[in-house]
């Protein structure tokens, strides 16, 4: 096989506001794998800078240094050779290089036609929630009436930009319209362990489906304490990022005893590892959903087929960020009255 390495600048429609800051660009790099019928499998790097492990300046040159170990590669016959072939390619602490490989090689294994996990599109449905990005209050209430009009019958609020008064005032307006609408909050560990537990009591009369990382990661005593104590379900999202081994995975999920994780292919290594997080979460009494997290739609697309296969699963996952940036990937992609599918008559455009 052969390696091609494409970098690309994804331009935000918008400036992405999370309680770390904006986010107005997104730089990727597409992964175009060759065999020796010239089949071709395409996979995305796609890291986030502060939140991703690696060092993103030293992606480049990592993937450059892929070229040569890759010529001497026969393609993988089957799922599991492939992801035995990225874990001797690439180290765990790069996790979004793994899923790009993971990705760029299931398509080869496929045909190349960007069927990763299914040979059928138009079987897939999946209910995801409506994003509704931080900003200031018009914005976000602006979302919010756009997300309804479009369907979604899950709205997930990013909090912590705003002050607690005002956020509670667009909570509070949002559970008005509809006691049986699905209200999640994402914190990006934004609250204050001081304060947090008295937040969620406060948020608690609102219904609140769940909320994603009340407060800042690596802080295991009081993450085990929230998640005992809040009258919210505790989503760990940012606290999985780097936990690689199978023991210590079991242990956060013992120690913390968390209600939902926020499973993301680009920050956890890929497909293989995040199934064995599903196993893990299963295990031990865990729902969970998986999140796309800032991809292009090819990024995306294989994150939705994965997702795909795990029917029983009847969370609405985060699937729904295909319409963030003015010059992604023209793609058969369709979100439709909260639902992700996809359209037969459109085509994939070239990378």
């Amino acid at each position: 096989m052969r390696l091609e390495v494409k970098p690309y600048v994804l331009d935000f429609k918008f400036s992405a506001r999370t309680s770390r800051g904006e986010i107005k660009k997104r730089e990727v790099w597409f992964l175009k794998l060759t065999d020796e019928h010239e089949n071709i499998g395409i996979g995305e790097v796609a890291p986030i800078q502060s939140l991703s492990p690696e060092v993103i300046e030293e992606i480049p040159q990592f993937l450059s240094q892929l070229s040569e170990p890759i010529k001497k590669l026969f393609k993988p016959e089957n799922k599991e050779q492939v992801f035995e072939t990225v874990a001797e390619l690439v180290p765990a602490t790069m996790p979004s290089i793994r899923f790009g490989m993971e990705m760029a090689l299931l398509d080869l294994l496929n045909g190349g036609e960007k069927l990763i996990f299914t040979k059928n599109l138009g079987d897939i449905r999946i209910p995801i929630n409506g994003l509704v990005w931080m900003g200031d209050e018009r914005f976000m209430r602006d979302q919010i009436e756009q997300k309804l009009s479009d369907g979604f019958r899950c709205i997930k609020l990013k909090v912590g930009a705003l002050d607690f008064d005002t956020e509670i005032a667009i909570i509070k307006s949002l559970r008005n319209i509809s006691d049986d609408l699905i209200i999640r909050l994402d914190a990006n560990g934004s609250f204050q362990t001081n304060d947090v537990l008295h937040k969620l009591k406060t948020l608690s009369k609102y219904n609140i489906h769940s909320i994603e990382q009340p407060i800042m990661p690596m802080q295991p005593e009081a993450m085990e304490l929230i998640c005992n104590r809040s009258e919210i379900p505790i989503a760990l999202d940012e606290e999985l990022i780097g936990i690689t081994g199978s023991r210590d995975r079991v242990d956060l999920l013992q120690d913390l005893k968390p209600q939902y994780l926020v499973l993301k292919p680009t920050l956890h290594g890929g497909f293989n590892s995040v199934k064995e997080w599903i196993d893990l979460a299963e295990i031990h009494g865990i729902q969970w959903w998986v999140t796309s997290y800032l991809e292009s739609n090819l990024g995306l697309n294989a994150i939705a087929q994965f997702t795909s296969q795990f029917l029983e699963n009847k969370e609405f996952h985060g699937l729904g960020t295909g319409g963030l940036y003015h010059n992604n990937i023209t793609s058969p992609i369709v979100v439709d009255n909260g639902y992700f599918s996809y359209a037969q008559s459109k085509v994939w455009g070239d990378v």
